[in-house]
């Protein structure tokens, strides 16, 4: 079986393969001071949960944005589960990437691309909404060219009531109608279709540099309330990040079976 993870700055996802299918995955607070003992325990109480045995674990695959918890994270897997975990870099993900550094680009857009070209086709765009929302744009040819990072819809909003005094934290939804008839209600609106906006304003212009045809698929903690009002995301996938890692680790796993062949 084959343990992943998502290490993100604001949430770590997890989930546990046997072969292809998705058994389980979990979400949880990133915390960056956790020790490795905290890790290791963690993550064999939810197999245990889960109903998988910790020994039946025999590699783990991590996508990480945050390099402190690295050295962590490999820790953890040596010492609790005895294997040396696979780290997603832009030199073993098998992806074609034409940024003009390869080593800018984060795990997460990298595991996210080479899971929406598998599943979905190219040409394609994966939006993430997370800490940050990011676009990330795929070629015909399948090779990755880059794309857009701007702050995620909770980041604005915490900031706009950080900053405004008479503004109450409300909660990120859909509302009922566009024109607000009260503070929440106007909020509610500002930022839900403020973002639904600029989600759309921003994929219309790299569709129209892609060219026709190219699919829109959206991961990530808000992408099935983004992805509702949205006239452009076609799928909404909360499994992307995962099924990415668990693509990569069966490349690297079968080019090293035929380098010992």
């Amino acid at each position: 079986m084959l343990l992943v993870l998502d290490v993100g700055n604001t949430n770590t996802t997890l989930g546990v393969y046997d072969g292809h299918a998705l058994l389980n995955s979990w979400r949880l607070t990133s915390e960056r001071q956790r020790t490795i003992d905290e890790y290791g325990i963690m993550c064999r109480t939810l197999l245990q949960l889960a109903g998988v045995e910790f020994t039946a674990i025999q590699s783990i695959a991590i996508s990480s944005v945050v390099p402190p918890l690295d050295f962590t994270l490999q820790k953890m897997a040596e010492t609790y589960f005895q294997v040396n975990p696979l780290f997603v870099r832009a030199s073993n993900s098998g992806l074609p990437i034409l940024y003009e550094d390869p080593l800018e680009v984060g795990a997460d857009r990298i595991v996210n691309s080479v899971a929406a070209l598998n599943k979905y086709g190219s040409p394609c765009v994966v939006v993430d909404f997370g800490t940050a929302t990011t676009f990330d744009a795929i070629s015909v040819a399948g090779e990755y060219l880059g794309g857009i990072i701007c702050p995620g819809i909770q980041i604005s909003a915490d900031a706009l009531f950080r900053h405004a005094a008479r503004l109450r934290n409300t909660q990120i939804r859909r509302p009922d109608r566009v024109i607000g008839v009260n503070t929440t209600g106007s909020v509610q609106s500002g930022l839900y279709y403020g973002y639904v906006g600029l989600v759309d304003g921003i994929l219309a212009r790299m569709l129209a540099e892609l060219g026709p045809g190219a699919r829109i698929v959206a991961t990530g903690g808000l992408a099935p309330l983004i992805g509702r009002g949205s006239q452009f995301i076609e799928n909404v996938d909360p499994d992307l990040t995962l099924e990415g890692l668990r693509i990569i680790h069966d490349r690297n796993t079968s080019h090293q079976e035929l380098g010992r062949a």
